[in-house]
């Protein structure tokens, strides 16, 4: 492994996570699945090296950690936004069956 590469690969998930925060919120949920996938192979890699636990790299481990929490808190609102709408349109099917049914 390279000297650099823990580095790289931190900016690297540090990056991705800030992509995904800004897709999220502008409501771009499959290009949001999409760096997922690159988020999970980086997590992996991450996973693998020892390296990550000593104190050169605390900072940014809990920027990351920061970053994943409002991104977390970012797709919990955007179900919860999706949830109400999905019941606001069963509310309207409900209504215009009944308007349907009653003439």
């Amino acid at each position: 492994m390279k000297t650099d590469e823990p580095m790289f690969l931190l900016d690297d998930l540090q990056s991705l996570l800030e992509k995904q925060i800004e897709l999220a919120r502008k409501s771009n949920f499959r290009r949001v699945e999409a760096l997922a996938d690159r988020s999970n192979s980086v997590i992996e890699e991450i996973a693998v090296s020892k390296q990550y636990n000593t104190p050169q790299f605390s900072d940014q481990r809990k920027h990351i950690a920061d970053l994943h929490k409002k991104f977390q808190l970012i797709l919990t609102a955007g179900k919860d936004t999706l949830s109400g709408q999905l019941k606001q349109i069963g509310n309207v099917r409900k209504t215009l069956k009944a308007y349907r049914n009653s003439g």
